[in-house]
């Protein structure tokens, strides 16, 4: 799940993914080139990381559970140039 809450020319960006076992969660995206960021857990077992990113753009990212890729059930999925699947974030 993405929570969007404008701020001028930028984005606060919210990110959660709920795991479905007591698993590891990182969220990578193309906003800093793919690199692994680790989510905080929550008490409720759900981790989140907040992001503050340009606004009127697009990102691609994905959350890496355990080593598996998953993207976010709400947003559309595109392609990587790997096959796999990638969420777009459009701001």
């Amino acid at each position: 799940m993405v929570k969007i809450t404008p701020k001028g020319k930028k984005s606060w960006v919210t990110f959660s993914f709920t795991p479905k076992e007591d698993e590891d969660v990182v969220l990578c995206g193309s906003w800093n080139k793919w690199k692994s960021e680790a989510m905080k857990m929550k008490k409720s077992g759900e981790f989140s990381l907040r992001r503050l990113l340009d606004a009127n753009a697009q990102y691609e990212f994905g959350y890496r559970v355990n080593g598996a890729w998953h993207c976010d059930d709400e947003l559309e999925c595109v392609t990587s140039p790997f096959g796999s699947q990638n969420s777009l974030l459009k701001l």
